[in-house]
């Protein structure tokens, strides 16, 4: 395996976070503090349920009172509110693609944002899967988004088609910068990704490169640098950049800081493998006469494996 889950999860959520708050001045954590508090959220659900219960779901975000304002804000919280689901059913396209429609029943009933998320999730499911061919990407992806009637195959159809030409930044720009549609950010995010297929700097400066307002960029860099993390790893995430947010010890998506990410990631991680955390249910064990000094697993030679 080319990076370890641990690297392209935690790539992932922090390649979002980068890529949303990233801005010409540098990262500025507190554009959109709440741009993946959603993610977090479902994140902390999947910990503690060790599955996907949309009533937790529900609960958790009505108890803290988000609002989405803005369709278009609507649309990006959604996908990034998703990625959750992508990385812990990625191993599994039918589980991964019906309970991606399973929590997109939580918010809005709009195609466009549905074929948005599938498509980015997918994508990322291929990149932890090491499946990912950046020349066989864009007609998977179509093939998996099913017959549909938005405009996102057909803009990833003319990403493709953009990449084969070796066009620039500034004409891809140009190409999908005519409305501000969710289509086209999925669209540009897709091409900064595969255009700087092994450079998460250079695929998330590019994506938030002039563009037609803040939030186009910040939404452009959010989906990009969620792809780059997923196929890089963090260890393609500048350590300038990682060191900044440890420094500024500053709230990401409404945790307390950079270092709390991290953690959660890890423990999200751990529950997706099967492993047992000892220390959260040491109760269940004593209640069974079990000496914890004494605990130990043991198996034969690849009898463990993955979900």
């Amino acid at each position: 395996m080319r990076y370890s889950p641990v690297s392209r999860f935690r790539g992932t959520f922090l390649g979002a976070f980068l890529g949303g708050s990233l801005a010409p001045a540098g990262i500025q954590s507190q554009n959109y503090p709440d741009l993946g508090r959603m993610a977090i959220l479902g994140t902390e659900s999947l910990i503690s349920l060790g599955r996907l219960d949309l009533d937790d779901w529900i609960a958790r975000q009505q108890q803290e009172s988000l609002h989405l304002a803005a369709a278009d804000d609507i649309s990006i919280k959604i996908i990034i509110a998703t990625l959750p689901v992508a990385l812990f059913f990625h191993e599994n396209p039918i589980k991964l693609r019906q309970n991606l429609l399973r929590v997109l029943k939580i918010w809005e009933d709009d195609p466009v944002v549905r074929d948005g998320t599938l498509a980015v999730a997918y994508a990322i499911a291929l990149a932890l899967t090491e499946k990912l061919n950046p020349l066989t990407l864009i007609p998977q992806t179509i093939a998996f988004l099913g017959e549909t009637p938005t405009s996102i195959p057909k803009k990833l159809l003319k990403v493709q088609n953009l990449l084969e030409q070796g066009t620039g930044l500034s004409k891809a720009q140009a190409e999908f910068a005519r409305e501000e549609k969710l289509s086209n950010t999925i669209a540009m995010a897709f091409y900064c990704f595969l255009s700087t297929l092994e450079d998460f700097r250079l695929a998330v400066l590019r994506a938030t490169h002039d563009g037609n307002s803040t939030f186009v960029r910040q939404a452009t860099g959010a989906i990009t640098g969620a792809l780059s993390g997923a196929y890089n790893g963090i260890g393609s995430i500048p350590v300038n950049w990682q060191v900044s947010l440890l420094q500024s010890n500053s709230p990401v998506w409404g945790l307390t800081s950079f270092s709390q990410m991290l953690e959660l990631t890890d423990a999200f991680v751990a529950v997706w493998s099967g492993v047992y955390d000892i220390a959260l249910n040491p109760k269940e064990l004593t209640d069974k006469g079990c000496d914890m000094a004494l605990l130990s697993v043991y198996a034969a030679p690849r009898v463990i494996r993955s979900r």
